[in-house]
């Protein structure tokens, strides 16, 4: 299993998926969420209209379409409300059902976004924790996923997941 941590634009990563935080109407919105949505056109604002939906902490899965990524599994992130409403639980979650979905289709790449750490507020520092934790736990029972990458939006957040690699 390799974890890697980079500065990239997750649109342009050629892996099996790529990871889309999404919001629960799986239709769209800003940050990575839009960005796939134009990158990957709009055969999969079509597709996503016809899931119905995704509940906080899990996730579905869709095609690429324009996308260099084949499929794109979108997970809705908790928002951050102080840490007292489940939110980690939630994220963790987020992870989990993402990667089981990942192996579910003979994934072996995968690339992820922060999750929940853009307009949902998450600290950036336990979040990068708890995304590292799950996904070590995960390709430790299922290591059908040969690599993991944690696309990162800026140093801060790179700089974030380093430290949680390094652990």
């Amino acid at each position: 299993m390799h974890l890697e941590a980079i500065e990239a634009d997750i649109t342009k990563l050629n892996v099996d998926a790529i990871v889309n935080a999404a919001n629960t109407s799986l239709l769209g919105g800003g940050g990575v969420d839009g960005a796939i949505h134009r990158a990957a056109g709009p055969e999969l604002v079509a597709e996503c209209r016809k899931i119905g939906g995704c509940p906080t902490g899990e996730a579905r899965i869709t095609r690429g379409y324009r996308l260099p990524a084949k499929y794109v599994i979108h997970t809705v992130g908790p928002v951050w409300y102080g840490g007292e409403r489940g939110e980690a639980d939630l994220l963790a979650s987020c992870y989990r059902t993402s990667l089981r979905l990942a192996a579910e289709h003979g994934i072996k790449t995968i690339a992820f976004p922060a999750i929940s750490c853009g307009i949902y507020g998450y600290p950036i520092d336990e979040a990068t924790e708890i995304a590292v934790r799950e996904t070590r736990m995960f390709l430790q029972r299922r290591p059908s996923i040969e690599r993991v990458i944690f696309a990162c939006f800026g140093h801060d957040v790179l700089a974030a997941y380093e430290r949680a690699l390094g652990e």
